[in-house]
């Protein structure tokens, strides 16, 4: 996965309160590992602040399977805390109950499953989780003056063109010549092109208006007249 994961293993950890459901959700995981040939590290946690004692010494972890019912802390709880720093963690929440979906669009969560968990659902959000992790490798090139940048596909959360140029907003903003159109193709569909001006991510988006997009950032941009019902869709064929 990342260049942090020695021979494409994939970190993956289990946060539940029930051992039951645990356990059962660890054997699911560990099968689809061995069906698609993928080296798996599995660790399992009964509470959100456990995990988040031992995240504090170890965030390399890739995939986290997040149970929202919990203790003191809730898995919703945990899931903002970890994307106030980390938004390349694919977080899958597990639930009782099918009305969490509003919670999972906020942290930008990849999915959530209904107990009992599905196996055959699960393995195809687990496919979609190993797809997302090989799109974090890829990079784009920005020619700047006097310098060329590698940047990582996921820091972007939006482009915006002004004239003949485009500045990619990341950790840094990044200003070079080149067309929009340019950039939708070699981004892809992980990007949504918001009229002539904008093209976003759109795991970055928090809220949708008829009229304003809302990043998790902050950020306010202005949806065209007519997008809305596009976006919609767009977002929903992420989750």
């Amino acid at each position: 996965m990342s260049d942090r994961n020695q021979g494409g293993v994939i970190s993956a950890a289990i946060c539940d309160d029930n051992p039951t459901d645990a356990e059962y959700v660890s054997q699911l995981v560990e099968r689809w590992a061995r069906e698609i040939g993928i080296s798996l590290k599995i660790e399992r946690f009964s509470s959100a602040e456990g995990f988040l004692f031992q995240y504090a010494e170890k965030k390399d972890y890739d995939l986290l399977l997040l149970d929202i019912e919990m203790g003191k802390m809730d898995g919703v709880t945990l899931a903002k805390r970890i994307r106030e720093e980390n938004e390349g963690l694919q977080i899958i929440f597990i639930t009782g109950y099918s009305d969490y979906i509003a919670e999972g669009y906020e942290v930008s969560a990849l999915h959530y499953l209904v107990k009992p968990v599905q196996e055959e659902k699960l393995k195809a959000t687990l496919n979609r989780a190993v797809e997302k992790l090989r799109h974090r490798e890829k990079t784009v090139l920005l020619e700047l003056s006097g310098e060329t940048v590698r940047l990582p596909l996921h820091e972007i959360r939006y482009l915006e063109v002004s004239h003949n140029y485009v500045t990619i907003h990341a950790k840094e903003d990044y200003t070079v010549k080149k067309t929009l159109g340019e950039f939708e193709k070699e981004l892809g569909n992980e990007f949504f092109r918001a009229g002539r001006s904008y093209l976003i991510r759109l795991s970055c988006i928090n809220r949708v208006t008829k009229k304003e997009v809302f990043l998790t950032d902050g950020t306010m941009l202005p949806l065209p007249r007519g997008m809305y019902e596009a976006l919609n869709r767009a977002i929903i064929s992420q989750l």
